[in-house]
């Protein structure tokens, strides 16, 4: 429990539960959760420039790293398809992977087969079912896929000027305007509870955010580090929220009313440290777990291409036996976040399968 780690280590409530956060982002869980120190450590191990835990922001947004990759593998000779959605992986009739098809018909023929979909569409939905054991399939199927996340990207005039570091008189950035900030983190406890009520199925709009629980709000302003991302005087804001369920309570779904309502109660909770931050938004966009799912292919929303517990990690993820990248089908590897050692933008799962892909090349 990462609760318990916090309080061996800091005094402050509103410290512990910022730190905490960490501990939770983009998982259906709480502090008061088991393993939820483990996550904690998964975003602080890594680094940076030779700086532990740092983060780095990059330049034009998260698509300008997928295009330098693709920029890089272009200039080794790598052919790149976009905009031609696979309908299932092509198996010989000796059970080995020998490319893909495509939903317009093409196929493309090869000798190894990767795949950085998450393992519920690379195995439930492109590999033909009759070609994998049940008791893999069974597993993939409980993949726990449970997301909080709502995603709202706003686009306001002007600078949010918070109560505790007002803005410039001139206007120009601050150096906390550079960071990733975290409200609504005044204690632990009310991370819990927005996690119990999203178990629930409601989201933490379900009361005023005068009251608790209150959505925990993680908020970046990238324009600030890049510019060019909004037109002068206007910037971009970045706002990773929770805890939201997948479906609401009595199976609603997720309709523009209550996108609406839920982004109304996360501006209302930031117009609390920030006066004025209703009205300087010109544009909204709000994502549910469901879109989330529906645009980028993440089941359930989950970010991680599946939940980073300790019953999922290491050894068990994507299942028991299959943590080195193989998959139950020769030739058919799993690179992406369901694989080891899981989530987060590091590229680790997929170098550590694409030596293992090279292993088995070189003795085809």
């Amino acid at each position: 429990l990462v609760d318990q780690i916090l309080d061996q280590w800091f005094e402050s409530e509103p410290l512990k539960a910022t730190l905490a956060t960490d501990a939770v982002i983009g998982a259906m869980a709480s502090p008061h959760s088991p393993g939820s120190g483990y996550v904690l450590l998964h975003h602080v191990m890594g680094e940076l420039e030779g700086q532990k835990g740092a983060w780095g922001y990059v330049a034009g947004g998260m698509g300008a790293l997928s295009q330098a990759i693709a920029g890089a593998a272009a200039a080794r000779g790598a052919h790149i398809f976009t905009e031609k959605a696979v309908c299932h992986v092509l198996l010989g009739r000796d059970g080995r992977a020998q490319g893909v098809a495509l939903q317009d018909g093409t196929e493309v023929k090869s000798k190894l087969v990767l795949s950085n979909a998450s393992p519920q569409i690379t195995f439930l939905e492109l590999t033909p079912q009759e070609d994998l054991p049940k008791d893999f399939v069974q597993r993939i199927q409980q993949v726990d896929t449970r997301s909080p996340v709502t995603k709202i990207n706003v686009a306001v005039d002007r600078l949010p000027s918070f109560l505790a570091a007002p803005n410039a008189r001139d206007g120009r950035p601050l150096p906390h305007h550079q960071c990733s900030i975290h409200l609504n983190c005044e204690g632990t406890h009310l991370l819990h509870q927005a996690f119990t009520e999203a178990t629930h199925g409601h989201p933490s709009s379900r009361r005023a955010c005068t009251s608790t629980p209150r959505p925990m709000i993680e908020l970046c302003i990238p324009s600030v580090l890049d510019p060019g991302l909004a037109p002068q005087g206007c910037h971009v804001v970045s706002l990773f929220t929770q805890y939201t369920p997948s479906v609401l309570a009595g199976g609603r779904p997720w309709d523009e009313q209550a996108r609406n309502a839920y982004a109304d109660t996360v501006f209302d909770c930031i117009e609390a440290y920030a006066p004025g931050f209703k009205s300087s938004i010109i544009g909204r966009d709000i994502l549910t777990p469901p879109d989330l799912e529906k645009i980028f292919g993440l089941p359930g929303g989950n970010i991680f291409h599946g939940a980073m517990s300790l019953d999922q990690l290491y050894f068990a993820r994507p299942a028991p036996s299959y943590s080195g990248y193989r998959s139950p089908v020769p030739g058919l590897y799993l690179c992406g976040s369901g694989a080891h050692p899981g989530g987060g933008v590091m590229g680790a799962a997929g170098r550590n399968a694409a030596q293992v892909a090279l292993e088995d090349f070189r003795r085809l």
